[in-house]
């Protein structure tokens, strides 16, 4: 082992592991002043939490070789020189192109990525074993220019009693920045293009009920200074921060499950990786009861062909994605209107 490396012993179901951490003073976050071990150190305190929310599923790995400020790149393979018991799951991207990507089953998996300069972890919505099919409806609450975390909450307490409306129970965490994202479990019976429709449904029934406050635009000319359903989060290969990921900010944040009483006066820059484990061990998680009781998204779908017989159609893909049937072109409202 090198003189500047460690090891860190991780718990887990499989007994203890040793972990390596090399360079482990290296600063990640400059700013808080955070090294490479506080981060590892982080993954290990929330290990059981963190596995319980992004375990099981295939999950992207955001990296950072020189810290927050520098480089950073997307890792959908796993990396090379993974230990033997780090396992991945072969999955179909919308190109129809398949690859495996990293799971984690154990909290030594996420401290050995943070060994690889993983920074953010971007779980699937669906199980490894089944991933075409999404067990989570997720709606990312996305603030536009103007507003912030504030102007969002009465929007996801709006978002909790529409879910409440068609059976689904509704979770709540910040984003580790200015959003919020609110999670619903289902029952993995529906394509991600199915998952898609329902949330786009879900998206402009919030929308006709609170015009002033939010908007399923797309374009980010037509949005204003409402709160933007991000309805393409929802899409195949689309992720968000997992629960307990910490986020590329200069504090450190982490994306921070919280209970629903507390939205109105939490501030989401205090949950960071030297807070959150305390939190933790505090109060306990308020997720590990999410998928107790999946429900099913058979009205919102209804909803979605309601609105197709209405004339709402389908709406803008990434540019990123194939061209989908039924979907609107790829232009902006204002180039679209003056070609020159």
């Amino acid at each position: 082992m090198a003189a500047d490396a460690i090891e860190l012993t991780v718990p887990g179901p499989h007994g203890d592991r040793a972990v390596r951490i090399s360079s482990p003073t290296r600063v990640i976050w400059p700013e808080a002043g955070i090294t490479k071990r506080e981060l590892a150190e982080y993954l290990v305190a929330v290990g059981d939490a963190f596995v319980a929310a992004n375990g099981d599923r295939p999950i992207s790995l955001q990296r950072f070789p020189g810290g927050v400020d520098g480089e950073q790149f997307f890792s959908k393979n796993p990396p090379k020189g993974a230990p033997e018991w780090v396992r991945s799951v072969p999955v179909t991207y919308p190109s129809g192109r398949s690859h495996p990507q990293l799971v984690v089953d154990e909290p030594a998996t996420a401290v050995w990525a943070a060994q690889m300069n993983t920074i953010v972890f971007h779980p699937w919505a669906s199980r490894a074993g089944r991933s075409d099919n999404p067990d989570q409806l997720r709606i990312d609450l996305d603030p536009q220019p103007g507003t912030g975390f504030a102007e969002a909450v009465p929007v996801a307490l709006a978002l909790r009693e529409l879910l409440a409306e068609v059976d689904l129970t509704a979770f709540v965490k910040t984003s580790g920045s200015r959003g919020i994202h609110v999670f619903a479990p289902i029952e993995a019976e529906h394509e991600f293009l199915d998952v898609r429709h329902a949330v786009i449904a879900l998206g402009r029934e919030l929308e006709r009920r609170m015009p002033d406050d939010v908007t399923t635009k797309w374009w980010k000319e037509e949005r204003g200074d409402r709160i933007f359903i991000d309805y393409n989060q929802a899409n195949r290969d689309r992720t968000m921060a997992g629960a307990y990921s910490p986020r590329p900010l200069p504090a450190a944040t982490v994306s921070c499950p919280i209970e629903w009483d507390e939205i109105e006066t939490t501030d989401p820059g205090e949950h960071t990786i030297r807070t959150v484990p305390a939190r933790l061990a505090e109060r306990g998680d308020p997720w590990a009861t999410m998928h107790e009781n999946p429900g099913r998204i058979d009205t919102l779908l209804e909803w979605w062909r309601r609105d197709l017989d209405a004339g709402l159609g389908e709406l803008p893909f990434p540019p990123d994605f194939p061209k989908m049937p039924g979907e609107p072109m790829r232009v902006q409202p204002s180039r679209a209107r003056n070609p020159d």
